[in-house]
């Protein structure tokens, strides 16, 4: 007598993609003032946001004109690094530009 025994243990695993959520954005903002120079907004809007002279400047004067713009648009600790590195910088300067950040 022949017994077929089917010893075979292995499993199948349906193979899925795992569901990645995208991190939250935050936009980064300049608050207007009255006191600092609109070259130090635009030298601040060329290096820490590499933003090219004719974009800093725009942004500048969107500034200027409607009291706060935005800068650029960073996932959280890139948006908090951008503020700190901002408000640190304009300290450092004695100029009072405020930056902050704000859920996008």
């Amino acid at each position: 007598m022949s017994q077929q025994s089917d010893d075979d243990d292995t499993v199948l695993l349906e193979q899925t993609k795992p569901k990645l959520k995208k991190p939250p954005l935050f936009k980064v903002v300049l608050i207007n003032d009255d006191y600092t120079p609109m070259e130090f907004v635009v030298n601040i809007l060329e290096s820490i946001f590499n933003h090219d002279r004719e974009q800093a400047t725009q942004i500048m004067l969107h500034v200027h004109k409607l009291g706060k713009g935005v800068c650029g648009i960073f996932t959280k600790d890139i948006a908090e690094t951008k503020v700190i590195q901002v408000n640190n910088f304009a300290r450092e300067n004695k100029h009072p530009l405020m930056c902050e950040m704000e859920e996008a």
